[in-house]
């Protein structure tokens, strides 16, 4: 068996025969993003829950500033015994 006329797979002269085109231009472009309000609100929205959820639940310094008032005589009076009333009984839907 004989097997003739097998040439070369990638043809030498053909890539010399390619010429080079002017050389390209280079194009300075800038990518921008534009964000809707809505995004911007929501994303307040989360920021301000992860505070919320970072928060403690029991504020130390306005518990040691409350009890610094009530030392005072002059601090607890009816409006005061009042309105703590109101909130008590709004608390527990009397």
């Amino acid at each position: 068996m004989s097997i003739g006329g097998i040439g070369p797979i990638n043809n030498y002269n053909e890539y010399q025969k390619i010429t080079k085109k002017g050389k390209t231009e280079k194009v300075l472009t800038s990518d921008s993003v534009n964000i809707s309000q809505e995004a911007m609100s929501k994303a307040d929205a989360k920021r301000a829950m992860e505070i919320v959820k970072n928060a403690p639940d029991v504020r130390l310094d306005k518990i040691a500033e409350l009890k610094e008032r009530m030392k005072n005589p002059n601090y607890i009076n009816d409006a005061i015994i009042s309105g703590v009333a109101d909130k008590i009984m709004d608390v527990f839907k009397i």
